[in-house]
C-alpha cells in the first residue's frame, strides 16, 4: 500500500472564506436559498472525511488491479464502484450539474472539493465526473426528447458519459477525422459509423449504459472543424419502453498506460455492423455545410481543460504534502549553518525547504489561477446581470489555456522535487511519490496538448476584441501594483517585481507582433509554450500578492504563537519565493525573444537522425 492521501484544507478555506468573494456568488437565485459562508468549514472538512475514508482506500487497487479489457468489455477495480456509487449517491458527483434540481454547491466550491477528491484517487474521478459534464451538455444544447431519454441516468450516475474526439489519424487535428454520419428517417436519428482512441472511461462494468457525445460529420458537411456535427451515441440504444438494446458500439481495446492504470482509456468502433445510431444534438448542417457540434464540443472540453488543471494541481499537491510529512520524520546529516547541533530531520536542510517552497508556493498559485475560474464560471452562469455573465466569460476565455497548461507543466517538475525530497527512498514503489510521477504526465497531453493551448492564447486569446479583453486581464495586475506600490511593507521588492514583469510582458507582445509580420512567425511557435508559462507566472503572482496582502493584515492581529499564525506567515512566504524565483522567467524569456534564436526554423529533420 503506496498511495497516501496527505490533503491539507487550509488553503482551500482560505480561498473560499477569505479571499474570493463568496457572499456574491451565495446571492444568486441558484444557491441562495441553501448555503452561507458559515457552512464552508463544516462541507470542506466533510469532504476530506470522504476523501480520508472512502476515495483514498481505492487507490492502490487502481496501481495493482487496474483496468483489464477481455472480450470485447472493460473490468475496473470492484472497489471503484463502490466509491463511484457513493459519490453519486451522496451529491458529489453528477447531480451537482442538475439545472433543475435543488440543493446543489456553487461551482467556486465545487472545483475545490473535487481537487480533495482527485487527490485522494486521480484514476476514479473521471468514472464520476463525466457523466455530469455530459449531462451539461445535453441541458443546454439538447431538445427535450434528448434530455428526457437521457439526464434522469446520467445525473444519478446509473449511467457513465464520455467525450468522444480523438482519431486514430486525426488527433489534435480534430477537423480531419474521418467519424460520418448518415440520416436515417427520422431526422432526429443518424446511422453513425467510424472509430475514437484514447477515449477516457470509454467503458466500464460498473453502470448499465455508457452515453457518448460523439463527434462526426454528417454526409455532404463541410470538411474540417465547421461541418462536424455532435451526437449522443449510447453503448446500448434506449429502446421506448425505457429497455437497453445493443447499438454496434465495441471496445476493442484500453491502452496500457505509464500512469492512471485504474482508468480506462478506451478505443471504440462502431457502426460496425451498420446498426450505431446516435441523437443529433441541435441543427443539422445548413446550407453551407456547417456544423453545430465543435461549438457544442467545446463547452465540454473547455471545462474538461479546467479539470484537467485541477487534477495536476491536485496530485502535485498530495505529492508535495506526503513528502513534507515524511521530512518531518526522516533523520539525516547536519545542517551547513550549524554542524555542531547534530543530525537533524531532513526538513530542515536548506535544499529540502527549497523544495518544499517551490512546491507550496506554485501549488498555491494554480489553485488561486483554477479558484478564480470557478468563481468566473458561476457568475457565467448564474448571475442575475446579462452584462456580469458576459463578463465572467470573457475572463474564462482568456484563462483557460491558462488553467489547463500552467498546472500541468509544473506538475511534473514538483513531484520530481518532491520525489527527490526522500533521497534514494523516493525511487521506491513504498513511497507515493513514483506513483504520482507516472499520474501527472498525461495532463501536460489531454485536452489538446499544452503547445495548442500556447497557441490559443498567443493566436487568438490576445487578439479577441481587438486586443481589449486580454488587456482588461493584464489590468488587474496594473490596478494591483497602482494601489500597493511603495505602501506593502516587506513586500517591496516582490511588487517592484511584478510591476517589472507586467512592462516586460508587454514587451513579448509587442515582440511577438513583429516576428508575426516577418519571415520569422515560425518563432511563435518556438516560444509560444514558453510565452504561456511566463503569462501564468505573471498573473499567478498577482494572485499570491492578493492573497498575502489579506495574510499580512490577518499576521498584524495575531499573536506569532497562535494557532494561525504560521499558516498567513506561510501565504506571505509563498507569495516572496514566487515573485523573486518563478516570475523573474518573464524577463528571461523576453531575453530569449530578443536573442531571437533561429536553430530551431533553420533545422532540417535529417539532424534528428544522429
Amino acid at each position: 500500500m503506496s498511495y497516501k492521501f496527505s490533503y491539507n484544507t487550509r488553503d482551500i478555506k482560505f480561498i473560499l472564506k477569505e479571499w474570493l468573494p463568496l457572499e456574491e456568488v451565495l446571492s444568486f437565485d441558484r444557491y441562495k436559498d441553501y448555503y452561507s459562508t458559515d457552512d464552508v468549514d463544516t462541507i470542506v472538512d466533510q469532504v476530506k472525511k470522504v476523501a480520508d475514508e472512502v476515495i483514498a482506500p481505492t487507490a492502490d487497487d487502481g496501481e495493482e488491479i487496474g483496468a483489464r479489457w477481455e472480450d470485447g468489455k472493460v473490468y475496473i477495480p470492484p472497489s471503484f464502484h463502490q466509491a463511484h456509487r457513493f459519490l453519486q449517491d451522496q451529491g458529489w458527483g453528477a447531480s451537482n450539474f442538475d439545472l433543475e434540481g435543488e440543493g446543489a454547491l456553487p461551482l467556486t466550491m465545487f472545483g475545490l472539493l473535487w481537487e480533495m477528491l482527485s487527490a485522494a484517487n486521480p484514476a476514479l474521478m473521471p468514472y464520476v465526473g463525466n457523466a455530469g459534464a455530459v449531462s451539461h451538455v445535453i441541458q443546454l444544447y439538447a431538445n427535450d426528447l434528448i434530455k428526457e431519454k437521457f439526464l434522469s441516468n446520467l445525473l444519478t450516475g446509473i449511467w457513465g458519459g464520455t467525450m468522444c474526439l480523438t482519431e486514430p489519424s486525426a488527433g489534435s487535428d480534430v477537423g480531419e477525422m474521418g467519424s460520418k454520419a448518415y440520416p436515417t428517417d427520422d431526422p432526429m436519428i443518424y446511422k453513425i459509423k467510424g472509430q475514437k482512441i484514447f477515449i477516457t472511461v470509454g467503458d466500464r462494468d460498473d453502470v448499465d449504459n455508457i452515453v457518448h457525445l460523439y463527434l462526426a460529420r454528417v454526409e455532404g458537411a463541410a470538411p474540417g472543424t465547421k461541418g462536424l456535427s455532435l451526437f449522443v451515441m449510447p453503448k446500448y440504444w434506449v429502446n421506448e419502453d425505457g429497455s437497453l438494446s445493443d447499438n454496434d458500439v465495441q471496445c476493442i481495446g484500453i491502452e496500457h498506460k505509464m500512469g492512471l492504470k485504474g482508468q480506462a482509456t478506451a478505443q471504440l468502433v462502431v457502426g460496425e455492423n451498420n446498426n450505431c445510431r446516435g441523437y443529433l444534438i441541435g441543427n443539422p448542417p445548413d446550407e453551407n455545410g456547417v456544423g453545430q457540434g465543435i461549438m457544442q464540443m467545446f463547452h465540454m472540453m473547455n471545462e474538461a481543460r479546467l479539470d484537467t488543471g485541477r487534477l495536476a494541481t491536485a496530485v502535485a499537491s498530495n505529492a508535495y504534502w506526503a513528502a513534507k510529512n515524511y521530512g518531518k520524520e526522516r533523520i539525516q546529516g547536519k545542517l551547513l549553518t550549524n554542524p555542531k547541533a547534530g543530525r537533524v530531520t531532513i526538513n530542515k536542510h536548506e535544499d529540502v525547504k527549497r523544495m518544499y517552497l517551490l512546491n507550496k508556493a506554485t501549488t498555491e498559485a494554480c489553485r488561486a489561477l483554477l479558484a478564480k475560474c470557478y468563481y468566473y464560471e458561476d457568475v457565467r452562469e448564474f448571475a442575475p446581470d446579462p452584462e456580469r455573465r458576459k463578463w465572467a466569460q470573457l475572463k474564462l476565455d482568456m484563462l483557460t489555456p491558462l488553467c489547463k497548461a500552467y498546472p500541468s507543466d509544473e506538475a511534473w517538475g514538483l513531484i520530481a522535487e518532491s520525489l527527490q525530497s526522500y533521497g534514494g527512498y523516493g525511487y521506491c514503489e513504498d513511497y507515493p511519490a513514483a506513483n504520482s510521477a507516472r499520474d501527472c504526465k498525461i495532463w501536460s497531453i489531454w485536452e489538446g496538448t499544452n503547445f495548442i493551448q500556447s497557441m490559443d492564447l498567443i493566436g487568438r486569446k490576445w487578439m479577441q476584441g481587438k486586443g481589449a479583453i486580454f488587456a482588461s486581464t493584464l489590468k488587474e495586475v496594473e490596478d494591483f501594483i497602482a494601489i500597493h506600490k511603495g505602501n506593502l511593507d516587506g513586500l517591496e521588492k516582490e511588487v517592484e517585481h511584478l510591476e517589472k514583469a507586467l512592462t516586460t510582458y508587454k514587451g513579448i507582445q509587442m515582440m511577438i507582433a513583429g516576428y508575426a509580420r516577418s519571415e520569422k512567425i515560425g518563432l511563435m511557435a518556438v516560444y509560444a509554450r514558453r510565452i504561456l508559462t511566463a503569462t501564468a507566472q505573471l498573473y499567478c503572482g498577482y494572485l499570491l500578492m492578493e492573497q498575502a496582502v489579506i495574510a499580512k493584515k490577518q499576521m498584524a492581529e495575531l499573536d506569532p504563537d497562535h494557532y494561525d499564525y504560521n499558516f498567513y506567515l506561510g501565504k506571505v512566504l509563498s507569495a516572496r519565493y514566487y515573485l523573486n524565483n518563478a516570475v523573474p522567467n518573464v524577463w528571461h524569456v523576453a531575453d530569449l525573444l530578443k536573442i531571437g534564436d533561429t536553430s530551431v526554423l533553420e533545422a532540417p529533420t535529417e539532424i534528428f537522425e544522429y
